[in-house]
């Protein structure tokens, strides 16, 4: 099994599996938005879910576990008020109050070795419940 980057903080290694989908959905535009895992028993960080382009953001926010932490990523396009068409990728950091302490500090610590594999995040966002979260919350 290739391992692509590892975290120093925490040992945890980044599959080349999830570089290689977050490049597809930042250049080819062939996911709208890819949720990762820890494995702690293999202590790798792995790709959990994928969303197609015709997903959204609410595919996104129900397939968050209301019980586990999780990392996603979420390619959001918009348009200017030059009708110019953007797209901006958020990181979200998913930690709902219901998961356990040692994953919470899990997620925690290995966070920014993450977001450093994965170059081209433009905004970071950390959420304990799907309203901190919400696509008001995006679009500010």
């Amino acid at each position: 099994m290739a391992m692509a980057f590892k975290m120093a903080t925490t040992g945890m290694w980044v599959t080349d599996e999830c570089k290689t989908s977050f490049m597809e959905m930042k250049w080819k535009k062939v996911h709208r938005f890819i949720v990762f895992k820890i494995d702690e028993a293999s202590r790798l960080v792995t790709v959990d879910k994928v969303g197609g382009p015709g997903e959204g953001y609410d595919e996104l926010a129900t397939s968050l576990p209301p019980d586990d932490c999780r990392y996603a990523v979420f390619d959001f396009d918009f348009v200017t008020t030059d009708n110019c068409k953007k797209s901006k990728i958020f990181f979200i950091a998913w930690s709902p109050s219901a998961s356990r302490i040692r994953e919470k500090m899990l997620y925690a610590t290995s966070k920014e070795g993450l977001r450093r594999a994965l170059e081209g995040i433009h905004y970071d966002m950390q959420a304990t419940d799907p309203t901190e979260m919400g696509m008001d919350v995006i679009k500010d």
